[in-house]
């Protein structure tokens, strides 16, 4: 029997050509104010809205977020690799839950199900990267999320409401007939010789949150001890270059222009932690350059 919470996740993971789905997380985010924050998200080759998930403090975990999911689900490979410990209804409860961008959930539960439309998206790679589950309505319903697709980033603010918890359905997550699905659509994906490329790598942390300010590429905030600090980057500071990442020790190559807010996120989406870079500031009638040593982020 197909469950009612099957039923929202069919209509959830369908993709996203509703109202409000975004670009690619390309810079990571920050806090911004009290109870805000800044959640980088990327489209899926499908236009599903992904954001990486800390969770126990394992990972990176790939999570689509679907309003039509009543909870967040796991599959079952990811919460044994997170040290999740499941109850005889099939639920566990996460110590940690950590949205990339800061934003830690407090009391996080998890249905452990291995989803067949996930199961088919990743056997086909059809989503351009591997899916570790859904972020549904026991999370989303804490904040207030506002969709950009002209940003980089998703806008979560708390808010004073917890949900009421789902009904627990038993630790059985059949899925009558529609079960077969994934398996089957993982064996067409071999038979074609398909074989998808889930190759994981971290991104490199800088730790500077920016915006387009009059026309101009402008730091708002530098989270203290991050890499941006450590090569003195300030609030008010005016990018207006960055140079191609290279090795510590190796040649430095020349600065490009760079003066808005989709360039930087490709720039700093190609440099890996380790790596550096160069970056020319204007700071008030002077031109600085400073170098900075990318840390590791999700």
């Amino acid at each position: 029997m197909v469950r009612w919470w099957l039923l929202a996740i069919l209509v959830g993971l369908a993709p996203a050509a509703r109202a409000a789905d975004p670009p690619t997380p390309k810079s990571e985010a920050v806090k911004v104010a009290e109870k805000e924050y800044a959640i980088p998200y990327r489209l899926t080759d499908t236009k599903h809205v992904l954001v990486r998930v800390k969770i126990n403090g394992k990972g990176p975990f790939n999570l689509i977020l679907d309003t039509g999911a009543p909870s967040v689900f796991i599959t079952s490979k990811s919460a044994e690799r997170a040290g999740l410990e499941i109850d005889t209804d099939g639920w566990a409860a996460a110590e940690s839950f950590e949205l990339e961008g800061g934003l830690k959930v407090p009391g996080a539960k998890a249905r452990v199900a291995d989803l067949f439309q996930l199961q088919g998206m990743n056997g086909l790679g059809l989503a351009g990267v591997e899916l570790h589950g859904v972020v549904g309505y026991n999370v989303l319903a804490k904040y207030r999320v506002t969709y950009d697709f002209t940003a980089d980033k998703l806008k979560f603010v708390a808010l004073d409401f917890n949900p009421p918890a789902v009904k627990a359905r038993g630790k059985d997550n059949s899925q009558g007939s529609l079960d077969m699905l994934g398996p089957v659509m993982k064996t067409f994906a071999s038979f074609m010789g398909i074989k998808p490329n889930f190759n994981v790598e971290p991104r490199g942390f800088l730790g500077v949150e920016l915006a387009e300010v009059g026309g101009k590429l402008t730091v708002m905030g530098v989270l203290n001890g991050s890499p941006a600090d450590t090569a003195g980057l300030k609030a008010g500071d005016i990018v207006t270059g960055a140079s191609p990442a290279y090795a510590k020790g190796k040649p430095e190559p020349g600065s490009d222009n760079l003066d808005d807010l989709k360039e930087f996120g490709k720039w700093v989406e190609a440099i890996r932690p380790g790596q550096m870079a160069k970056m020319t500031i204007s700071r008030g009638d002077k031109t600085v350059t400073v170098t900075v040593e990318f840390g590791k982020g999700l």
